[in-house]
Formats: structure tokens, C-alpha cells, sequence
């Protein structure tokens, strides 16, 4: 019979299975491991991450190994002779006399259709390489980096307006549903474990650096939008205009000709932003040096060359600011066209 669980995470979409592990009355979570407490802010006050809160308010002992596979934490597992490990998003590499241990093995909620974008940060990158869908994958865990042989899977189309934030809390809600489908399974001998292939059809999901985002206009402006909206909300796609780091959030491509959903490309003299006498830029140029360069500006958008197309930008946030529209930034930031940004 399958009841002891033992639950291995830390970050926030862990939170959701956790949660739905302590409200089903068919398992007993005996213990939660997490990472250790953290230093946050100015203060460096440490920080419990959101899992070992979860835990704490749900009564459930927690530990924070700072590293699992050291000898003591194999003999607490072994005493505690969990059924089943669960495991979303620990951060730790689990050794194999642990993967061993519990009868019905460790189960790993990952957040991808595997074999695509096994590692750190599945769900930001299928929004940045403009995925049509995504989904959760439960596997039972081996030795190497999301690897194991997959039981589930559960497939979620994607908004075209999705985010990295967006699809986080759609996909963290799927896989505590999809975990617990998964144990039923286990514990009745329906389950299938189909092996993946050696390669995956996509590149590593490595984790994401604040240097991610920066922006590359040479790139075309379909595939800077779709990085807008996969680095949304951490680390937040940014540039520079004039000498400050000025974050983009929300952006469309424009065709030429074409009008945008929220501002129209206008005639020169209709545009009260332009500078009297600046030269408007032609939508049809893809010169490498007008990269990044503004290429038009109305009411409500800037529109700026990238190596294939323009972007038209819509929401940003400059250094030391708050989000805000393109006509608010307007009135305190003028830009011309024919400049850098």
C-alpha cells in the first residue's frame, strides 16, 4: 500500500503539489526537505523558501540539507521508510542509494513534455522558443538529469499572450494533479514507464541569469517578443537608453504597413514626440546598423528596428521606476526617432 510520502522542493510551483498531497486523505507526508533559508534584501534577513512555509503551516518536520547526499540524510530517509519520494524542483542532485530506496521509487513533477527541455527552467523557455504548447511530465527518477522513465504526461496549449509567470501557475496547478493520478497509478500496477531517448529534440533549459535579459535587437522581432514574455517576471527583459537600464514588458511585432493593436504608424507631422526636422526611418530597412534603432513613435508605442522586422513596444519600466504605459513614459522620457534604445 502506498501512504508514506516523503516531499523533496523548494520553490514556489512546488507549493501547489505539496498542498495537494497534505489535503488527500490517502497519503501521510512524514517529512518535507527543502533548501536551506536564504538572505533576502538589504537587511540579509534569512528566508525560508515557500515550500518549507507550506510545510511549517501544515505541521509537517522539515529539513535543509545543504547537501542530501551526505551519509546522515540517507540514514533519516532509511528510517523513515517512505513508500514514495516526491520530488518538484528540489535544486539538489539526489544520489542513487536515495533514488533506491523507497518501494515505488522517486517521482519526479517536471514541467515540460519531456524528452523537450529537460533541466531548470522548462516553463521560460518554452515561452521564449515560442512554443504552441507545453504541459508537466511525472517520471521516476535515475541517475541522470531528467532522464527517468516518464509515467504521465498532460499537455497545455499556450496563450499567445502567455508569460513566464503565466504558465508557471497554470503548469503548477497540472502537476499536483497529474502527481496524484501518478500514485493512484503506481499503487493500483496501472502505471507505464516509457523511456526517453538518449537526446533530446530540444536544447538544455538552463537555469535563467539576470544577463539573460538582455535584449539583442539583431534578432528578429518575433523572437524578441516571445523573450519579453518568457523572461516575465524574472530576470525581465531589458536595454539601455541613454546610459539606464530601462526594462521592456510588453511588445507586438508590426507588420509593415500594418496597423498595431494599440497605436497606429503615423505620418511624421501627426507624431507630437518626434523632434522637428529628425528623419523617420523607413519600416523597410534591415541595415545592421539600425538594430535597435527607433524607427517611429506615436501616441501609444515606440517602434524599433530588429534584425528582421519591428517591434512595436508598449509597456516598459524604467531604472528605478514602476511599470508603465508607452504614452506615460512618453511625457517624461521624449525620444526621437533615429535614436539608440
Amino acid at each position: 500500500m502506498l501512504k508514506n510520502v516523503v516531499f523533496m522542493g523548494t520553490p514556489d510551483f512546488a507549493v501547489g503539489t505539496l498542498k495537494a498531497l497534505v489535503a488527500s486523505e490517502k497519503y501521510q507526508v512524514q517529512a518535507v526537505f527543502s533548501q536551506p533559508d536564504k538572505p533576502k534584501g538589504r537587511s540579509g534577513a534569512l528566508q525560508m523558501s515557500p515550500v518549507k512555509a507550506a510545510a511549517v503551516e501544515a505541521g509537517i518536520p522539515v529539513y535543509q540539507p545543504v547537501k542530501i547526499r551526505e551519509p546522515q540524510w540517507l540514514a533519516l530517509l532509511t528510517e523513515l521508510r517512505p513508500d514514495v519520494i516526491v520530488v518538484v524542483a528540489f535544486g539538489q542532485i539526489i544520489p542513487q542509494a536515495i533514488l533506491d530506496l523507497p518501494e515505488y521509487g522517486c517521482i519526479n513533477v517536471h514541467a515540460s513534455l519531456l524528452p523537450k527541455y529537460r533541466g531548470a527552467a522548462p516553463i521560460q523557455w518554452a515561452v521564449i522558443n515560442g512554443e504552441k504548447e507545453s504541459g508537466v511530465t511525472t517520471m521516476r527518477m535515475d541517475a541522470g538529469l531528467d532522464t527517468g522513465d516518464m509515467i504521465l504526461r498532460k499537455t497545455v496549449e499556450l496563450d499567445k499572450n502567455e508569460t513566464g509567470g503565466s504558465l508557471f501557475d497554470k503548469l503548477s496547478v497540472t502537476g499536483a494533479g497529474l502527481l496524484l493520478e501518478t500514485l493512484e497509478a503506481l499503487e493500483n500496477g496501472t502505471a507505464g514507464f516509457e523511456k526517453q531517448p538518449v537526446d533530446s529534440p530540444t536544447p538544455y533549459a538552463a537555469m535563467l541569469r539576470k544577463e539573460d535579459g538582455r535584449i539583442d535587437w539583431s534578432m528578429s522581432a518575433h523572437a524578441i517578443e516571445c523573450r519579453l514574455r518568457g523572461l516575465d517576471p524574472w530576470p525581465g527583459a531589458w536595454t539601455r537608453f541613454h546610459g539606464k537600464l530601462l526594462k521592456i514588458w510588453k511588445a507586438e511585432v508590426v507588420e509593415e504597413g500594418h496597423q498595431t493593436a494599440e497605436g497606429h504608424l503615423q505620418p511624421e507631422e501627426d507624431q507630437p514626440q518626434a523632434a522637428a526636422g529628425s528623419a523617420q526611418v523607413s519600416f523597410a530597412v534591415q541595415k545592421q546598423d539600425t538594430y535597435g534603432i527607433v524607427c517611429a513613435v506615436t501616441k501609444n508605442a515606440l517602434h524599433v528596428q530588429t534584425g528582421d522586422g519591428i517591434l512595436s513596444i508598449l509597456e516598459l519600466q524604467p531604472e528605478g521606476k514602476k511599470r508603465m504605459s508607452i504614452d506615460a513614459f512618453l511625457r517624461g522620457y521624449p525620444v526621437k526617432t533615429g535614436e539608440n534604445i
